[in-house]
């Protein structure tokens, strides 16, 4: 199955390449770094000799993998002072947000495109780089990867690993190819007790709760400072955050709100995708709303008439959620899985949230268990509870406070991945 796997990558291939150009018209950084995808790299020469041999490895895919894997990198970084980590990632958005999260550590953190899954792209990766292990975020099983590790000795660790029911029974379909490369992962690190009983049944062996690395990522004071900047341009107002929304929502929150008669808030909000910011934008002014883009907003008083703030900058998710009084996370209106609530808990804010949470289903039922969070049914729910929110004092504040409390509850994982992974790890 995996020989057929190959074959398909290889046939695909040009196609594949063909894609990747053409996402690069509206994200430039698509279009860099492209031999490293397939299987050319020179980031050793930036590196001093000595290190080259004590490479820790980290594949975060995207945006919410690498942010999720900060504490980790960084106790890493700490903990093991004559180790390089190599961040590998396979979005251009998930490359940048590396970048900017560990400029300060230098040199000690490379970064490379991951490479597509071929045998042979995924042997020159391992030869050139040659990890003393390899960690996996979350759900990057990669057959052909899998296989080449075993094949060349790298220890696997799959960090802050999840597998919704929705996944299992998918990946049941592809079980002779998934389920070798699950069984031949060295140790899993789950994220919830569901999780490790789901990737146990999968074929996943040495699995351990350790929780989720992404309730252990501080925010940085700059972002909190750059909030409260906001806050204060904003004015009176309260902020209604709708945050890392996806295509097809943002249409259903502006007819919403165009036909909300009780609407004395500002509303900010973030698409997930960068490339979509201007279409975002055109789809507000187009139902009638006045737009305010955060990259032009400067240091003036936002216009009191202003209808939706939209944020249409990178790394600044911290800021948002500090600026806001409520926050709405996107991805679950629509049938898209939910994205992560654990940023805006960890900074206090009262969450409503879809009904689509497939993707961080327990976090999320745990999180409305504790009165830190409200599930709504649909764009007009969420205002309706939005304005009762805004009225209510009292209910506002102990959300706050549960949802405070709840992100503190379940810090640790970073202590308890790094646990695992130490006799793994030769200092």
């Amino acid at each position: 199955m995996r020989l057929f796997y190959s074959m398909l990558w290889w046939i695909a291939l040009p196609l594949v390449l063909l894609r990747l150009w053409r996402r690069g018209r509206k994200e430039p950084g698509y279009r860099q770094h492209i031999p490293e995808r397939i299987g050319f790299y020179r980031q050793l020469d930036a590196i001093p000799p000595q290190a080259r041999n004590k490479l820790i490895w980290v594949h975060a895919v995207s945006v919410g993998e690498t942010r999720a894997a900060e504490p980790l990198i960084n106790a890493l970084l700490q903990e093991y002072p004559q180790h390089h980590v190599l961040l590998t990632h396979m979005t251009a958005t998930g490359r940048a947000t590396g970048k900017q999260l560990f400029a300060t550590h230098g040199e000690r953190v490379i970064q490379s495109f991951f490479p597509y899954d071929t045998g042979w792209m995924c042997a020159r990766f391992l030869r050139y780089f040659k990890p003393v292990i390899s960690i996996l975020m979350e759900t990057e099983v990669w057959p052909n990867m899998v296989a080449q590790c075993r094949r060349q000795g790298v220890t696997m660790l799959l960090a802050n690993a999840r597998l919704s029911a929705r996944s299992l029974r998918r990946g049941k379909h592809f079980a002779s190819l998934l389920r070798p490369a699950a069984e031949a992962i060295d140790c899993v690190a789950a994220q919830s007790p569901a999780d490790a009983q789901r990737l146990s049944e999968f074929g996943a062996r040495e699995v351990h709760v350790t929780g989720s690395l992404k309730f252990d990522v501080m925010p940085p004071a700059s972002m909190l400072e750059l909030g409260a900047t906001w806050r204060r341009q904003i004015g009176a107002r309260k902020v209604l955050l709708c945050a890392s929304t996806r295509e097809g929502e943002e249409e259903l929150i502006f007819a919403a709100l165009k036909n909300s008669t009780q609407r004395n808030w500002l509303t900010v909000l973030v698409p997930r995708h960068p490339q979509r910011f201007g279409e975002v934008a055109a789809l507000a002014e187009a139902r009638g709303l006045k737009v305010v883009q955060r990259s032009s907003m400067g240091e003036a008083t936002l216009p009191l008439d202003t209808d939706i703030l939209l944020g249409d900058s990178m790394g600044e998710m911290f800021a948002y959620y500090a600026a806001c009084d409520i926050a709405f996370i996107g991805g679950s209106l629509l049938p898209l899985g939910g994205q992560n609530l654990i940023e805006a808990l960890a900074l206090g804010k009262p969450v409503l949230i879809g009904p689509h949470t497939f993707n961080f289903l327990m976090v999320t039922e745990d999180a409305i268990g504790a009165g830190a969070a409200l599930r709504v049914e649909d764009a007009g729910d969420m205002l309706t509870r939005t304005n009762m929110l805004l009225t209510d004092f009292a209910l506002v504040s102990a959300m706050s406070k549960a949802a405070a409390g709840f992100a503190q509850q379940h810090q640790g994982a970073t202590t308890r991945t790094l646990q695992l992974l130490s006799p793994m790890l030769v200092r």
